[in-house]
């Protein structure tokens, strides 16, 4: 296994992947002609990016009023849409 060089702006770490994701990765890694590191790392990257995002989402909507789901029922209902 090719060992990645360390700097200050990396940290080693200890994973314990499922085998058809590590030969995944493992194949992009060699298809891309990237490291195993960046794969797994731009993959981290994305997934918190995207939680970060729905955070921000439901931050926005905080303020916005509820509706409860009783009334959009009834209000289907007497639309005769359910």
């Amino acid at each position: 296994m090719i060992s990645e060089p360390e700097s200050p702006m990396t940290a080693r770490a200890t994973v314990y992947l499922e085998p058809e994701l590590y030969r995944a990765a493992k194949v992009k890694a060699a298809a891309s002609d990237r490291s195993f590191s960046d794969i797994v790392n731009d993959a981290l990257r994305l997934g918190l990016s995207e939680d970060a995002a729905d955070i921000a989402t439901f931050e926005r909507r905080a303020k916005q009023p509820a509706r409860p789901f009783e009334d959009v029922l009834k209000s289907l209902r007497r639309k005769k849409l359910i």
